[in-house]
């Protein structure tokens, strides 16, 4: 291994380690909570949220408006690292900005801000994807994609499950349906709305929703950019094995 491989699996390895943890009480405290919350938001933002992740799920499936990308070929393993880091500073900038302006807005800008953030954090998991040296235009990428985000965005209870498909995606992806249309969206968006609505519910609150705005957004890039960095190196240190346990 390379220093920054070295480094780079140091790191994986506390992920890995994150990732399996069993629910914790805290966890199943703020699970009740949620519950709780989401019944104090209006009905229409709740229909808002539900249909922006529904047309997003199927836009990652079947549409072709983020793919444009080319996969990153004959690169080193640092230098994609490096790509990838500076990527996701870049998006982490902008979905500040927006933030910052829509919590602003009181609001109705606030909720402009979901649909919004979705299309930075997908844009951003397929550049993330191509740097890494994948074809997004393969739908099973596409799948491992919203897998990702469904790793980021859910409760220790989901996450566990999610964790374990992508540690062996390999043997996952041979099982799948050749119809993506078989993907479960609903328990996907169902997750994503407990776990955002808790983070992203003061930016609606006049006043203070441009600082909450702000700093939820850069957190959430930023969570979401780790996430699939370790996902993408959970793949890379899998392939640099396969050849040595073939051979072993």
């Amino acid at each position: 291994m390379t220093f920054e491989e070295q480094q780079a699996y140091t790191e994986l390895q506390a992920w890995q380690q994150q990732m399996q943890r069993p629910p914790s009480f805290l966890n199943n405290f703020a699970r009740r909570v949620q519950t709780r919350l989401n019944a104090l938001l209006p009905e229409r933002v709740h229909q808002a949220i539900t249909v922006t992740i529904k047309q997003m799920v199927r836009g990652v499936l079947f549409g072709s408006q983020y793919t444009t990308s080319q996969p990153l070929a004959g690169a080193s393993f640092a230098k994609r690292e490096s790509e990838v880091r500076a990527r996701i500073r870049d998006y982490r900038t902008m979905a500040t900005a927006e933030g910052a302006v829509t919590g602003a807005g009181g609001f109705l800008l606030g909720l402009a801000d979901f649909p919004l953030l979705l299309g930075l954090k997908i844009k951003l998991l397929f550049d993330v994807a191509a740097l890494y040296g994948y074809d997004v235009h393969d739908y099973t990428e596409r799948l491992y994609l919203l897998h990702v985000f469904q790793l980021a965005f859910s409760s220790q209870h989901t996450r566990n499950e999610t964790y374990r498909r992508l540690a062996d995606w390999n043997a996952y992806r041979r099982a799948l349906p050749p119809d993506p249309t078989e993907f479960d969206w609903r328990t996907f968006q169902q997750e994503y709305r407990d776990y955002i609505d808790l983070a992203k519910m003061a930016q609606l609150v006049p006043v203070i929703g441009a600082a909450v705005g702000a700093v939820a957004n850069y957190k959430l890039i930023e969570q979401l950019g780790d996430m699939a960095m370790n996902c993408y190196r959970l793949r890379h240190f899998a392939a640099e094995e396969a050849p040595r346990l073939a051979g072993a």
